[in-house]
C-alpha cells in the first residue's frame, strides 16, 4: 500500500506534488459519492486545477435523493453528472475525493491519479497522489487548506459549498473534528451566503421522506438504548440516513440503527451519541464478516449483499430479525 502524506508535510509541499501529477493537456474526471462534503471538495479541487489541466468534470456514482442535498446542488448550481454518462475515452486523469476505491465497486473500476479523503485508510490504496487524513472532520476542510496554500480566495459560491460541507459532515461539530475544521469554518463564515445555508437546512423533508418517517415511528423498537427500525425495501438508501438522524432525537436512545434493502443489498446506517462506543467499530464488528462496514465514531454504514446473508441464514431469511439479532449481540 502506498502511504499517504505524514502529518509534518505542509499543504504547500503537497500542492507542489499535486501539480506534478497533471499537465495542461489533461482532461480530468472527479468522482464522488455525492453529498455536500464530497461535492464541495470536488468543486475546490476543480478550482485548484484551473489552468493546470484542460478541463475538469464532476461525476457522481449515486442518485441524490435527500431533499436538502438536492437543494444544495440546485441553489449553488453545482454542475455534476451521473457516472453512467462518463465516457472513459474522453479523460486522461481521474480523481477521487471524500472516498477511497475500496468504498464502492464502481470506484474500484477506475485508475485514480489523485485521492484526497478523510476516512480511515483502507488496504491496497494506490495512486500517484494520495492525501488521506482521518483526523479531519470534513474533507472540505482539507481542500480549503489546499486553496489557502495556493493563495486562492474562494468565490462566494465555493465558500458557501465548503462552509456547508464542513457544517453537514461534522453535524455542526457534534461529530469528530479537529481545531483546523473549526478555524477553516470560521474563516469561510465571512464569505459564505448564510441565507442559502438557511434554505438548504430547511429543505430536509419531502412528501416521500415524510412517509418514511411515519413508517419509522410506527415500527421503531428500543434495544438497550438503541433505536432500531428495519424499513424493508427502499427506493434510496438516503431515506435510511434521514430516519437514523431523526431517531437520534429520542431521549431514550444513545444509538440509532436503521436498515433497509436497496439494490440487492442490506444497507445498515449507524448513529451514536455516546462517549465510549464507536459507530465505525460497531458496524465492522456487527456486519464486517459479510460485507463492507465502517465509518466514524459517531456515524457509520454497512452494506451486505443479500446473497451473502442468504448463505448464512437461508433463502427465506427475515431481514428484520436478522439485523435485530446482530444488534443485540453487538450490544452485549
Amino acid at each position: 500500500m502506498k502511504q499517504p502524506f505524514g502529518k509534518t508535510v505542509s499543504f504547500v509541499e503537497k500542492l507542489k506534488k499535486l501539480g506534478e501529477v497533471v499537465d495542461t493537456r489533461d482532461v480530468m474526471a472527479i468522482l464522488v459519492e455525492a453529498d455536500p462534503d464530497a461535492l464541495a471538495s470536488a468543486m475546490a479541487l476543480k478550482r485548484l486545477l484551473w489552468r493546470r489541466v484542460r478541463r475538469v468534470d464532476i461525476y457522481r456514482i449515486n442518485k441524490v435523493a435527500r431533499p436538502d442535498n438536492q437543494a444544495f446542488i440546485r441553489m449553488l448550481g453545482i454542475r455534476n453528472r451521473h457516472i453512467r454518462h462518463l465516457k472513459k475515452s474522453e479523460f486522461s486523469k481521474y480523481a477521487l475525493v471524500d472516498s477511497q476505491p475500496s468504498h464502492s465497486e464502481v470506484f474500484a473500476a477506475y485508475p485514480f491519479d489523485i485521492i484526497i479523503d478523510h476516512h480511515p485508510v483502507s488496504e491496497g490504496l494506490n495512486a500517484p497522489f494520495i492525501d488521506v487524513q482521518p483526523e479531519y472532520g470534513a474533507n472540505a476542510t482539507i481542500l480549503a487548506e489546499y486553496l489557502k496554500a495556493a493563495r486562492i480566495t474562494p468565490s462566494p459560491k465555493l465558500a458557501t459549498a465548503l462552509f456547508y460541507g464542513i457544517k453537514s459532515d461534522t453535524d455542526n461539530f457534534v461529530r469528530g473534528s479537529v481545531s483546523r475544521d473549526i478555524i477553516v469554518f470560521r474563516n469561510l463564515y465571512e464569505q459564505a451566503n448564510l441565507n442559502i445555508i438557511k434554505k438548504i437546512e430547511a429543505s430536509e423533508l419531502s412528501m416521500k421522506t415524510l412517509g418514511s418517517m411515519q413508517a419509522a415511528i410506527e415500527n421503531v423498537a428500543l434495544i438497550r438504548e438503541t433505536a432500531f427500525v428495519h424499513m424493508g425495501a427502499v427506493t434510496s438508501a438516503d431515506h435510511l440516513v434521514i430516519v437514523a438522524d431523526f431517531l437520534m432525537k429520542l431521549a431514550e436512545a444513545t444509538w440509532s440503527i436503521v436498515s433497509g434493502i436497496h439494490n440487492g443489498k442490506l444497507v445498515v446506517i449507524f448513529r451514536n451519541a455516546g462517549f465510549r462506543r464507536d459507530a465505525g467499530r460497531r458496524a465492522q464488528n456487527t456486519f464486517g464478516d459479510l460485507g463492507s462496514a465502517g465509518g466514524h465514531k459517531s456515524a457509520a454504514r454497512a452494506e451486505i449483499p443479500l446473497a451473502a446473508i442468504q448463505d448464512v441464514a437461508g433463502d427465506t431469511v427475515d431481514y428484520d430479525t436478522f439485523v435485530r439479532r446482530r444488534i443485540k449481540k453487538s450490544a452485549s
